[in-house]
């Protein structure tokens, strides 16, 4: 089954780029990104804080099946709305180092939406160890379920 999240990682780069098209207006997409309500839905996450703002700050936990708790949190650095939104992403308790993310939203058609996301990682094998993990399934399963949930609550 073909993905419908593509994750291009190209070879000896820092970077992954992560495009989705939805059956979104733009609106709707950015909402699903910023409202704690959503995010919690179509992440599986506990949403503790989201300060959707510049130089804001969030931080969600996720409870793994054996009960073991992951936390997850950054810096906001740059909140535009319906546009952009540029952040850090930190998983708490791991060797991964923080990340830099660049999130960018387009509106394709009144009904979709695109959302670009620009990861960069501190060197080429942190980005090639976090690709060993199922990453690229995992992202689209999340992108999946967020559209399935604001279609049902549009």
């Amino acid at each position: 089954m073909e993905l419908k999240t593509k994750v291009d990682a190209r070879e000896g780069m820092q970077e992954l780029v992560i495009t989705r098209e939805f059956d979104l207006p733009l609106e709707l997409l950015f909402k699903a990104y910023i409202e704690p309500e959503i995010v919690e839905q179509w992440m599986g996450t506990k949403v503790l804080k989201l300060e959707n703002k510049n130089h804001g700050s969030w931080q969600f936990v996720t409870t793994d099946p054996k009960g073991n708790k992951h936390g997850f949190n950054g810096v906001i650095h740059e909140f535009s709305m319906n546009r952009k939104i540029t952040r850090t992403f930190e998983m708490e308790n791991t060797s991964f180092p923080v990340q830099l993310e660049f999130l960018e939203f387009e509106a394709l058609t009144e009904g979709t939406s695109k959302l670009t996301m620009k990861i960069i990682y501190k060197s080429v094998a942190d980005r090639d160890e976090m690709l060993k993990l199922p990453f690229a399934q995992g992202i689209n399963m999340a992108h999946n379920r967020l559209q399935e949930i604001v279609n049902n609550i549009r």
